[in-house]
């Protein structure tokens, strides 16, 4: 593909303008960065939202037809730009039954383009129920794209079984961009261990994630520590009450938006804490390993992904909060064991999960789907 190549971006999950902050919204950010690095110029194609997390099938069948009415005038504005100006390939990241894409498909056919997918789940299970027109719309998508960059191992095995002769599985890890970020100095080993936990504060998975943790750390009432914690939510009333045995040593922050107040707190925990009940993966798991903050995490979803175990931090069994309290026990009684995986989990995050890693993958991937230039293969 060209330096210049046009790419059209949608995030049906999350636009990456959406205003409330969370790890979709975020690396949606990323990955229009890491095109733009890697010479491509991709712009947000549409900010429709598909996600329906109550199983309405009605909403399902209106967000389809959005979509359909969405694609038609996608493809349209597209077909009456200059040849040179059109998408020669649509991009769309994360694409599971709860938030298919019911565009990209109908506009990179319409256009003649090739179709791309970054962080797909195919969920089999839910072919039948509440979200099957969804689950029906992913599966479709997932089934036409040209290539699907892979972000965690556990999503491949699903996508490898059910993978078209015409499809490539690429790799492409979750990653950051470092250069956003402070300086990873450090500011820990001052006084008792701090421990920190930046989490959305929502009802069902992110509520009992907060509830082990706080169910663990019992476990450890006798030890000198204290816990920060960054998110906001409606959950945050019941979250306070499971902390209110600790209340003398758990600070609640509030939300924070500011990355050099957050780095700030990177910078001074010398554990970061947080079981992952059913989490993709975790952005903030790979911020604070930048910061030299080594990690204990429950071991769900694609978490494995983000986090080296025994290498830059410990994954415990899943929704085990007696596993989660000895691991931490275990780290703050080897202080020496503790700075080793933060250091490790520094470089880690800075040589192998950074844009220009990112970039590289994305240009090597894309620029095999259309070598000679995807916009001259636009349909008119």
């Amino acid at each position: 593909m060209s330096a210049v190549q046009p790419v059209a971006f949608y995030a049906p999950l999350k636009s990456p303008n959406h205003p409330l902050p969370s790890g979709d919204r975020t690396m949606a950010r990323l990955l229009m960065k890491a095109l733009d690095r890697a010479g491509f110029s991709p712009h947000l194609a549409s900010e429709l939202r598909t996600l329906d997390k109550a199983g309405d099938r009605q909403a399902q069948d209106d967000l389809k037809r959005q979509s359909a009415a969405e694609a038609s005038r996608l493809i349209a504005h597209y077909r009456a730009l200059p040849q040179d100006r059109r998408p020669g390939l649509w991009f769309t990241y994360h694409v599971y039954y709860k938030a298919p894409d019911w565009i990209g498909p109908q506009v990179s056919q319409a256009l003649g383009i090739p179709y791309v997918i970054a962080e797909g789940s195919r969920a089999g299970k839910r072919a039948q129920g509440p979200w099957a027109p969804g689950h029906e719309g992913a599966e479709a998508a997932l089934d036409q794209a040209d290539a699907v960059f892979v972000m965690t191992a556990k999503d491949r095995i699903a996508l490898e079984r059910s993978r078209p002769p015409h499809q490539t599985l690429v790799d492409l890890p979750p990653f950051m961009d470092v250069e956003e970020w402070p300086a990873p100095t450090s500011t820990r080993g001052q006084g008792e261990p701090r421990l920190l936990t930046v989490a959305m504060m929502r009802k069902g998975d992110k509520l009992e994630s907060y509830r082990i943790l706080a169910d663990a750390l019992g476990g450890i009432g006798h030890r000198p520590w204290s816990l920060d914690i960054v998110g906001d939510g409606e959950a945050r009333t019941e979250i306070q009450e499971l902390f209110r045995p600790f209340a003398d040593r758990v600070r609640f922050h509030g939300p924070i938006e500011s990355r050099s107040d957050l780095a700030a707190l990177y910078r001074q925990a010398d554990l970061f804490v947080w079981p992952a009940v059913n989490e993709a993966y975790g952005m903030v798991l790979l911020e604070a390993q930048f910061f030299g903050c080594a990690v204990v995490a429950g071991d769900f979803g694609g978490v494995a992904s983000v986090v080296m175990n025994d290498e830059t931090g410990v994954l415990t069994t899943p929704g085990d909060s007696a596993a989660f309290c000895n691991a931490m026990k275990d780290l703050l009684d080897h202080p020496e064991r503790l700075r080793a995986l933060g250091a490790r989990a520094r470089r880690f995050v800075g040589q192998e999960r950074n844009l220009d890693q990112a970039a590289m993958r994305l240009r090597e991937a894309l620029s095999s789907l259309a070598p000679s230039g995807g916009a001259q293969a636009c349909g008119s």
